[in-house]
């Protein structure tokens, strides 16, 4: 299997392109090879069935432009870290062999983006382990980033996105289950996602971007330094 420059992970359909979609499509056009992820079917979602929701990321996973993308049909609201869970990840990040990884940051209002955070840094560390699941052979990740979903603090890295922003967004509108808000008739309910939920998206990578006198920009943490040759 082909090897990843960047594999990013999130709890849910969606969570990558909310955090780190312009990121994604930026590094696409360079020439990268990217893929996302997802731990969860999101069958706990209240709105949009499984089916939608893996038909809007296959969606969105074109419209980036994605090198692979998967699902490990983890429990919804059941990211525990359990070892079964743990393994999982590692095996996915064993066969792509990517050299940076990316997960949710560890404190935000929706508990499964926490989980998921703790678990793909556990997972991580795991990769390293040559005795840890001997049957792969080990892969060690140059850098663990953390994106934001919901809640941003210590931001200590921006990416200028401003020349791919509008990919971000037709990425994030092809979740039509989770954004469009309710139409008559239809079986739906209202829900942060549904209220002008992209709008406040787009309005803080605004202001991050301002920032730094860039129209967009995404931010990033890490706990770890960063390893660069030349400033």
């Amino acid at each position: 299997m082909s090897s990843l420059d960047i594999l990013a992970f999130g709890a849910h359909p969606d969570d990558v392109e909310i955090g780190m979609g312009g990121t994604i499509a930026k590094h696409v056009q360079a020439g990268l090879r990217v893929g996302i992820c997802d731990l969860t079917r999101a069958e706990m979602s209240s709105n949009g069935t499984v089916e939608q929701r893996r038909q809007e990321a296959d969606e969105a996973s074109k419209v980036l432009g994605l090198a692979h993308r998967s699902c490990l049909a983890l429990p919804d609201r059941g990211l525990t870290g359990s070892e079964e869970q743990i393994a999982a990840i590692v095996k996915e990040i064993r066969l792509h062999r990517p050299r940076l990884v990316f997960a949710p940051y560890w404190e935000d209002r929706h508990p499964d983006h926490n989980s998921c955070s703790h678990i793909i840094e556990e997972a991580v560390f795991n990769s390293k382990l040559r005795r840890y699941m001997p049957e792969l052979p080990p892969v060690q990740v140059d850098q663990l980033f953390f994106y934001y979903i919901n809640d941003m603090h210590d931001v200590r890295l921006t990416i200028d996105i401003s020349g791919c922003y509008e990919l971000k967004i037709k990425a994030l509108q092809c979740y039509r289950s989770q954004f469009e808000p309710a139409r008559e008739g239809e079986d739906k309910v209202a829900t942060p996602l549904n209220q002008r939920y992209i709008e406040r998206v787009e309005a803080r990578d605004q202001l991050l971007g301002s920032q730094r006198q860039l129209a967009y920009a995404e931010g990033f943490t890490m706990k770890q330094p960063h390893l660069v040759d030349y400033l």
